[in-house]
């Protein structure tokens, strides 16, 4: 027993600290009241369409949980999936790189894919 408790703490304090360095970051990009700070003024327009995608990416993810472990996964998803295919587009309107062009266009392509999978999947269970 004693050699299957150890690395379980272990997991479990390695899994804790990933989520609290995740706050931490999420949270340095803050304001005190919880929100994103305003764009600087000059900001690149690129900049400023990160930010709008980003606040809204956020915003949309904030859902009201119900229990249902499938539901909030889905429902969770599917704005944060939304943010990396806005994101992606941002990337595509802006960037001039090839590589960085086409990795945005496979982005937008499987992301929407998936968009679609998990609205089927809350469309079948009901987890609106």
């Amino acid at each position: 027993m004693r050699n299957t408790v150890r690395p379980a703490l272990i997991a479990v304090a390695v899994l804790l600290a990933g989520r609290v360095l995740a706050q931490g970051m999420d949270h340095a990009h803050r304001d005190h009241a919880g929100r994103h700070p305003a764009p600087a003024a000059g900001e690149a327009p690129a900049t400023r369409a990160f930010r709008a995608v980003d606040a809204r990416m956020h915003a949309d993810m904030a859902i009201r949980y119900s229990g249902d472990v499938d539901a909030d996964f889905v429902r969770g998803m599917i704005p944060h999936h939304e943010g990396a295919v806005g994101m992606a587009r941002v990337a595509l309107q802006y960037s001039k790189d090839p590589e960085v062009r086409a990795l945005a266009e496979e982005i937008v392509k499987a992301q929407e894919r998936e968009i679609a999978q998990m609205r089927a999947i809350l469309a079948r269970t009901g987890g609106k």
